[in-house]
């Protein structure tokens, strides 16, 4: 972690002397994180004025805060992503190699491990995640024969979060139930599974719903649990009203929200109020609806009066699904913008994403910053604000990018990304792609200059070796785990 800055020093010694020096600088910052699921860069009409939809809360965000115009998800796929964002760690560092988890599977984050909200609530924040979990929780019992009046373990309650409210997962996976704290609200007696149009993918984008109506009987292998009254069209809606709940029992403390929303990741069930408001199918709708929801939340911070001594990150774990291909061909539309690739990639388009964060105070209005920054930086950046070293090796790949919100240059350092079994390093405008090899680095095989490539179209493997080798040596290391970034 970089030298402890002055302010950051003040706070500490003002918090233990008792001493008050400046009311903005001793008071808790609220912190709210926006995740939002499978959004790509493009996918926010501030990030891309050609966008097929508009999206005036996200872009709101953006006149209010700073944009990362390079920020990066941890991984390019759900769990790993939400584990390094809460961790601060690598999920590749894991002896699982962090895949994407079940419904109901053991937890991935050790009930020991620190991560955002046990390092908030260890300062007196209330802290609470709304919507989807997707780093393994216990279900008692078998699939078809739960205990529904047991208590789950291995969830958030146990990682360092005082409430829960939420699904275990993406809808495609189940348990498709909410789980208020550690109970059920609703036993999952039914059965359902995808279920797709009559359209065909060649003319229409790949859409499918976990709709109504369900069996009593399980009807195959890969059917999903389901409570008789969930609705996949309603969850957008209970994420965004039990969060604004949570905004308004918490106002008078400080308080982490992790609002985990569900969209715009398949299936695209948007609530029928939205459907037809975007001009581009249902995608469009979804992510209309998305920011309506990202909206509610923003306006629950004006009301209660806290939005001024408030941080809010906006981001996705990933990029665009592959049908992004079709928005596109459809609609003119690009989800990922300039950037190659979507979800799963290790390309541009699979892990840089919306990255936008408003921090009154902090973050100057209407900025922008061009560093390469990462969603596993949020626990060092809190931790460098509160001026402590969280145990163990928490900051590993944790960097901290508050010198980037208060207008800093912050110096360089390089980023590893990981998707499909594959890593890449990125250092400056230098990014360079490894064959496949298992949770080895791999030989280099791509070599792109994004300052002036930011599509990864012109292989420069062959002209740069002095480039290729120091960038090897690099990721080796990291990945090793022989240094920190």
């Amino acid at each position: 972690m970089k030298p402890l800055s002055a302010i950051c020093i003040l706070w500490a010694l003002s918090a233990c002397v008792g001493l008050r020096t400046d009311a903005d600088l001793v008071r808790r910052p609220n912190v709210v994180v926006l995740y939002t699921d499978d959004q790509g860069y493009g996918d926010c009409s501030a990030l891309n004025p050609a966008s097929g939809f508009r999206t005036p809360h996200m872009d709101r965000l953006a006149r209010e805060g700073m944009v990362f115009t390079d920020g990066h998800s941890a991984g390019s796929v759900c769990t790993p992503s939400r584990y390094a964002l809460l961790t601060g760690t690598y999920a590749w560092r894991l002896p699982s190699g962090g895949g994407v988890l079940g419904a109901d599977t053991d937890g991935l984050i050790a009930d020991d491990q620190p991560t955002v909200a046990s390092f908030l609530k260890e300062r007196g924040y209330a802290t609470g995640i709304v919507g989807k979990w997707h780093l393994g929780l216990q279900v008692p019992g078998q699939k078809g024969e739960r205990d529904w009046s047991a208590r789950i373990t291995d969830g958030p309650l146990q990682k360092g979060f005082d409430h829960y409210y939420g699904i275990p997962a993406s809808m495609n996976f189940g348990v498709l139930t909410w789980f208020d704290g550690d109970r059920a609200i609703e036993p999952a007696s039914l059965w359902t599974r995808k279920k797709f149009p009559e359209a065909e993918i060649s003319t229409k984008p790949l859409d499918y719903r976990m709709a109504p109506p369900y069996d009593v009987e399980r009807q195959a292998e890969g059917d999903i649990e389901v409570a008789p009254s969930f609705r996949d069209e309603d969850v957008l809606r209970t994420i965004a009203e039990r969060s604004v709940a949570f905004i308004e029992e918490h106002a008078d403390e400080p308080f982490f929200l992790y609002v985990a929303l569900t969209s715009p990741h398949l299936p695209h069930c948007t609530a029928p109020e939205f459907r037809g408001t975007s001009g581009m199918g249902n995608y469009g709708d979804f992510m209309v609806e998305t920011d309506h929801r990202v909206g509610q939340v923003l306006e629950a911070l004006d009301r209660a009066g806290v939005a001024d001594h408030t941080l809010v990150l906006l981001t996705s774990d990933n990029g665009p699904e592959n049908n992004y291909r079709d928005w596109e061909r459809i609609y003119g539309h690009r989800s990922a913008g300039v950037f190659r690739g979507g979800k799963r990639d290790v390309y541009e388009g699979g892990h840089r994403v919306p990255f936008i964060v408003r921090w009154p105070g902090v973050a100057e209005p209407g900025t922008r910053c061009d560093q390469t920054v990462s969603q596993t930086g949020l626990l060092g950046t809190l931790a460098d604000w509160f001026a402590v070293n969280p145990s163990g090796d928490a900051l590993m790949d944790s960097l901290s990018f508050l010198d980037c919100l208060r207008g800093e240059v912050a110096p360089p350092h390089p980023l590893v990304h990981q998707g499909r079994g594959r890593f890449a390093i990125r250092d400056g405008k230098w990014k360079l792609h490894f064959t496949p090899n298992g949770r080895e680095v791999g030989e280099p095989s791509e070599l792109y200059d994004l300052s002036s490539d930011p599509g990864e179209t012109r292989n420069l493997l062959g002209a740069h070796p002095e480039v290729v080798d120091e960038l090897a040596s690099w990721a080796d290391s990291i990945v090793r785990g022989l240094v920190s970034q």
